[in-house]
Parts: C-alpha cells; sequence; structure tokens
C-alpha cells in the first residue's frame, strides 16, 4: 500500500524507486523557472511587498538567534538527530504506526498524493461530513486535496489567515510561511469585501480589523464542522504523540472542536523521543517567524474519552520522499523543518517570488526538493534557480547543504540529458570545447589574446552587455561582463620577468592554473 515498507531497510543507490506521479498535486508548475521568473520580475508591487516582507522577518530572526549563545550547537543537534532518524526511518515508522494505534488511532499508509486524495475523502464521507475545516498544512497543498475534495462534493475551509487569504483570493501559495506574502493589506481588504458575504462594507485595511473581520467569519465554521484535516509539523515515534506550532490558535480550534481528526503527515518529520522536541521547538519558532517560541503549540496522541475529537486518523504520506532517501548526496532535503528562512534570504526568490517555482515548496529549499520527489526531469530548471551564495546554508536551523545539492542536481539532470539525446545540449558543447582549449597550452594562450577582441564589444559601456551567438546569448542576455584588460597576466608577467617567462610551448606553460596564478582574460 506504500512505497515504504516498514520493515524493510533503506535501499539505497536505487533509482527505480517511484516518485510523485504526474497529474496530481502541486509539485510541477505549468512553465520552467526561467520563463516565469520573467514574468514575476515586471510585477513591482509584488517586489515591493516581498522585499519589505523578507527583511522585516530577516531582521526579526537575526535578533532572536543572536540571544543564544549555542545556537550553533542547537544547529548541530537538529541536524544529527535528523540524519539519525532518516538512517532508520523505517523502524521508527513501524514504532510510530505501534504507539499512534495502542492509543486509539488509526494509522494510514499512503503510496503517493492519489492514494493519500482518496483515504481522506472516504474518511470524511464515512464521517457524515460535507464540509472540513483545516490546519495550515504543506503536505495537503502538495496532494492537491482541497481540489480532490470539492471534486467528491466537500468543502474545505481553510483556517490559518494567510491560508484564508490565498484561497479566499482563488490564488497560490508563495511562501511557506506566510503563504500570502505575496499581498499587501490593501489587497487583503479587497478580497475580504468580494468574498465575505457578511463583511463590514466599511472595513479597513488595518491589521487587527482584517484579522477580527477573519476571525468572525472562522467562527461559524469552527463550531459547525465535524471533521478537520491536519498537517503535522512533527510526530514523536516513542509516544504516537503529534505536534503543529502556529501564531494564531485557529489551529487548536481546528484540533479540539470537531469530531474527527485526520491528519496528514509526510512521513519524514519523525523524530525518536519526545525529549528531541526540546531542540526542534527553539530552532524552528527562531528560524521562521523570528520568535522565542510559538504563541500555540498543539499536542495530541490518539483519541482521549469524553476530550477532543473522539476519531483520528494518520495519513503516512510517501509520494516521492523513499526515492529522496535512496540518493545518498539529495537525502538531506527531507531534514527540512520547513521554517522558510532560506527563502527569507535568498536573492533569488526575494526578486522572483515563489509562484515562479511552480511547486508548492518555492525557494532554495523547493529548488531541490521539489525535483526530487518529482524526478529531476520534470523540475529541470529549478536547480538551477539560485546563485549559489550560500546563504540558505548559513540560516538552516538544521545546517542543510542546500548549495552542494543544487549542484548535485545540475549534474544529475546534464547527465540524464545527456544519455537520453543523441545531440549535445548547446551547455555541453561549450564545456567539451572549453575543456579542448584548456587541454593544450597553445590553444590556451591563443585564446586568452584573443579575448581582448572583447574589448571592442565594451567600449560604450565599459561593460560587455548581450552578445547576439548561440550559448552566449543566453549568458549574456541578463548578465554584464568586464570589458576584458588590455594586456593578460601572462603578457604582463613576460614582460616585467623577459628572462624567465615560459614560452606557450615551452617548459612551466602547462596550461590554465598550473602555476597557481593564470587571470581572466
Amino acid at each position: 500500500m506504500t512505497a515504504v515498507r516498514p520493515s524493510s531497510p533503506v535501499l539505497l543507490g536505487m533509482p527505480a524507486l517511484p516518485t510523485s506521479p504526474r497529474g496530481t498535486g502541486h509539485l510541477r508548475g505549468d512553465e520552467s523557472f526561467p520563463d516565469a521568473a520573467r514574468r514575476s520580475l515586471t510585477d513591482t508591487q509584488l517586489r515591493r511587498n516581498l522585499g519589505k516582507a523578507t527583511r522585516t522577518i530577516r531582521g526579526k530572526r537575526a535578533a532572536v538567534v543572536a540571544e543564544l549563545p549555542d545556537w550553533e550547537a542547537l544547529r548541530e543537534a537538529g541536524r544529527q538527530l535528523k540524519v539519525h532518524t532518516m538512517a532508520h526511518l523505517p523502524d521508527y515508522l513501524v514504532q510510530l504506526e505501534e504507539a499512534v494505534t495502542a492509543r486509539g488511532g488509526v494509522v494510514h499508509w499512503a503510496r503517493d498524493a492519489e492514494e493519500a486524495n482518496r483515504i481522506v475523502v472516504d474518511l470524511v464521507r464515512a464521517a457524515g461530513a460535507d464540509e472540513v475545516v483545516k490546519v495550515k498544512s504543506m503536505a495537503t497543498q502538495e496532494i492537491a486535496l482541497n481540489e480532490a475534495l470539492e471534486a467528491a462534493g466537500i468543502a474545505a475551509f481553510e483556517t490559518d489567515l494567510a491560508e484564508l487569504i490565498v484561497q479566499l483570493g482563488h490564488d497560490k501559495p508563495s511562501h511557506i510561511l506566510v503563504p500570502a506574502i505575496h499581498r499587501n493589506r490593501a489587497e487583503i481588504r479587497e478580497i475580504f469585501l468580494r468574498e465575505m458575504a457578511d463583511v463590514d462594507p466599511e472595513l479597513s485595511d488595518e491589521p487587527a480589523a482584517l484579522a477580527a473581520a477573519a476571525r468572525r467569519h472562522l467562527r461559524r465554521k469552527f463550531l459547525s464542522a465535524k471533521v478537520a484535516v491536519s498537517g503535522a509539523n512533527f510526530a514523536v515515534a516513542e509516544t504516537g504523540t503529534l505536534a503543529v506550532v502556529e501564531s494564531e490558535g485557529n489551529g487548536r480550534m481546528c484540533l479540539t472542536l470537531p469530531e474527527t481528526l485526520i491528519t496528514v503527515m509526510g512521513i519524514e518529520k519523525l523524530v525518536p523521543r519526545a525529549q528531541d522536541l526540546e531542540v526542534f521547538l527553539q530552532l524552528l519558532p527562531r528560524s521562521s517567524t523570528g520568535e522565542r517560541m510559538n504563541p500555540y503549540t498543539s499536542m495530541w496522541t490518539g483519541v482521549t474519552p469524553g476530550d477532543g475529537p473522539q476519531a483520528f486518523h494518520l495519513v503516512l504520506l510517501d509520494n516521492g520522499r523513499t526515492a529522496v532517501l535512496s540518493d545518498a548526496q539529495g537525502r538531506d532535503a527531507l531534514n527540512c523543518i520547513r521554517c522558510s528562512a532560506c527563502l527569507n534570504v535568498c536573492p533569488v526568490y526575494e526578486r522572483a517570488g515563489g509562484h515562479a517555482y511552480g511547486s508548492v515548496y518555492p525557494g532554495p529549499i523547493g529548488a531541490i526538493l521539489s525535483p526530487q520527489l518529482t524526478g529531476i526531469e520534470d523540475n529541470a530548471s529549478l536547480p538551477y534557480a539560485s546563485s549559489l551564495c550560500g546563504a540558505c546554508y548559513d540560516v538552516c536551523p538544521v545546517k542543510i547543504d542546500i548549495p552542494s545539492i543544487l549542484v548535485h542536481l545540475r549534474a544529475e539532470h546534464t547527465e540524464t540529458y545527456a544519455a537520453e539525446h543523441r545531440v549535445p545540449s548547446a551547455e555541453a558543447t561549450a564545456m567539451a570545447a572549453a575543456a579542448w582549449v584548456m587541454r593544450n597550452p597553445t590553444r590556451w594562450t591563443l585564446a586568452l589574446r584573443s579575448g581582448r577582441l572583447g574589448r571592442v564589444l565594451g567600449r560604450r559601456r565599459g561593460v560587455i552587455g548581450e552578445v547576439p551567438l548561440p550559448v552566449a546569448s543566453q549568458w549574456t542576455a541578463t548578465r554584464d561582463l568586464s570589458r576584458p584588460p588590455q594586456q593578460t597576466f601572462r603578457d604582463w608577467w613576460a614582460a616585467e620577468h623577459a628572462s624567465a617567462a615560459p614560452e606557450p610551448d615551452g617548459p612551466g606553460a602547462d596550461g590554465p592554473g598550473a602555476d597557481g596564478s593564470e587571470g581572466a582574460p
């Protein structure tokens, strides 16, 4: 029933493991990242909203992180806990199932998005409900649960304020933590006036007024819904306890009022012991919202007679995660605790926005997670949606080396393309030509000297703009190259040390980098 058989070992190096199937879910965009980003860059309002929001969150995070003298030790503890858990994931999943079942819950194993959606729809129907309230959940967005419920005649109401804004605006989330980060207050007010039937027509765009309008709108849903659907930030294997952290309290209303609670959780959200939460509950709020702790941390274990939901179902979702786990270099992407710190420092995300990534997981973490969940060729442009500046690695609370995984995925895409096409790509052709030049000192020296021709192209602005040639145009369309100097380093060295300068074909002229001092033309 599931791609992960709990009793089997982790199968390393097995590329045939199933990835998330096409046609269901929100892991694939309709266009490549460059095409979508090019359009986003023309939206000045979007860039203004993103810039303001990410700068604010970055500042708050830096302040609260600086308060902890043992922050780096916490990061290392979080990393080691995650690495250990992934190495023993099958065993911990079995332990979790046994613990949940012992406390009156029911565990369902879902191989992919289609299977998870079918399980949830059947459970809602079995409960005799035609509407559900939802806690913010990346897993249910990943599998497009709202669309599946709607197709089955079941209404789903998002209760997280940002998710509510996205839902009422018939929009898509653009940030892991703040799905409506691309909207400003005036836009949210317009959405509320248009979509909420009973909203005060004099509603202002003050945050308190908008929050109060949303609270009134949601309260009726909390009190009438029989079924709630949630995700989970963490699951404790030894006790079967699930945990959700949030800022508004709407999640807690969903977790306590309805008669039936259905939790959809990716299989990687496990921690072995309850004690491990003390590490992640320090790392997560500081990295995500810049707070010392979350305003609301809700935990539940099975069912308790007479208190809270009397039926609890846990849907464990694979949807390509086993395939990610099989990649020794890429599996660290599963360590993500969805704090979104990498998004808030990424210069590419700040300018392009989340919709450009096409996946429910945007930003640097999405650029490594989405291609692995779907198979690299279904999201081939995402590993290139980065400047490789390393800022994402510096802020990651569990020390995921995102830049290295990006490079690994780029290499995988290049090798896959070469294996499937007889004609090499333009990039491969350019790299082969560069290798041919660099293998011979004479060819390399001539190439350096011919680079002086670039001075002609850059004589007007001092830099070289777009060059209308194959391959070169792709690189220079968005980049300015420095105008080459009049003299290469080799020529300068030869002029300054004429008696010691090697001839192009003589001893010591072993090609670029042989003496560790060669410069660009």
